[in-house]
């Protein structure tokens, strides 16, 4: 298998200090589901990490990635050590954002994240090699995991977003640095942590934040919030495009229909009538499909 990190490349992104050479095949943070050759991550989160550095180990871990050398591990084990691991594992998210030449999509959104992330993974596979997630690993973890798990060689990675609180999304938009930044909707979620839906909005519109120059924000046209995303996509100098049914959308939803398990989707995208199909089944999909 192809190698995605060498315990140089490791080293130069974190700063850690490694016990011996090594390389590896991808990154885990999961014994139950990690491959032989792949660099485990000690993460801390419910349970800690350290305490399966060894079975990681067992199970042909190339090495892993911690903060201490674990009870029950020996000195010479093949670790990566570093004040903080999660902190060394955005480290590495950051270089390998770095050293990409990918188009990266960042998608987030109050519903619809995952489905929008591989309705874009199908599409944009007819066209090169695509990075995502397998899973909706949109968090504080989850985005600079699967940014250390992209090929240097990918043509597109698609980033899932998500938050929880205020002030989540703008640092991972930073780590992920797209080159489109797409927001599905608005709805009132997570409410408690937040004064009404604007601040949900204003707190999606942050996706921006981390967009690069040049880069293109694609919103939600048709949102009683769509106005605090398209000014603060204004506010940062980012071209905006929207989407949606009404008819000031830079790309409309002109007429849905279900057939054969399919979604039959007619749009007008920048003025043009256009016809499609895609495999899952409502409007909402459809909506997201002209983003």
């Amino acid at each position: 298998m192809t190698v995605l990190w060498t315990s140089e490349e490791a080293v130069a992104a974190t700063g850690g200090r490694t016990t011996c050479n090594w390389q590896a095949t991808g990154v885990s943070i999961d014994t139950r589901s990690i491959a032989a050759g792949e660099l485990f991550v000690a993460l801390k989160d419910v349970r800690d990490g350290h305490d399966f550095v060894a079975q990681a180990l067992e199970k042909g871990a190339a090495a892993a990635l911690v903060s201490h050398v674990p009870e029950g591990v020996a000195e010479d084990a093949p670790l990566l050590i570093v004040p903080d691991v999660l902190q060394a594992l955005e480290a590495m998210a950051v270089a390998a954002r770095v050293r990409t030449s990918a188009k990266v999509i960042g998608v987030t959104g109050s519903v619809g994240k995952t489905s929008t992330k591989e309705m874009l993974r199908s599409v944009l596979e007819r066209q090169g090699q695509v990075h995502a997630a397998e899973m909706s690993f949109n968090n504080h973890w989850g985005v600079p995991l699967t940014l250390a798990r992209m090929p240097a060689d990918s043509d597109f990675a698609v980033i899932e977003i998500g938050m929880n609180h205020p002030g989540e999304i703008a640092p991972l938009a930073r780590l992920a640095r797209p080159d489109v930044a797409m927001i599905t909707n608005v709805v009132a979620a997570h409410m408690a942590a937040f004064d009404g839906i604007g601040g949900i909005a204003r707190e999606k519109a942050s996706i921006i934040d981390g967009l690069e120059t040049g880069g293109v924000a694609v919103v939600n046209g048709d949102l009683d919030t769509s106005h605090i995303l398209t000014g603060y996509a204004k506010d940062k100098g980012a071209e905006c495009v929207t989407f949606g049914i009404e008819e000031s959308n830079t790309h409309r939803l002109l007429n849905v229909q279900q057939a054969g398990g399919m979604t039959v989707v007619r749009g007008l995208i920048a003025g043009a009538e256009t016809l499609f199909k895609i495999n899952s089944l409502g409007e909402h999909f459809a909506m997201n499909a002209l983003g």
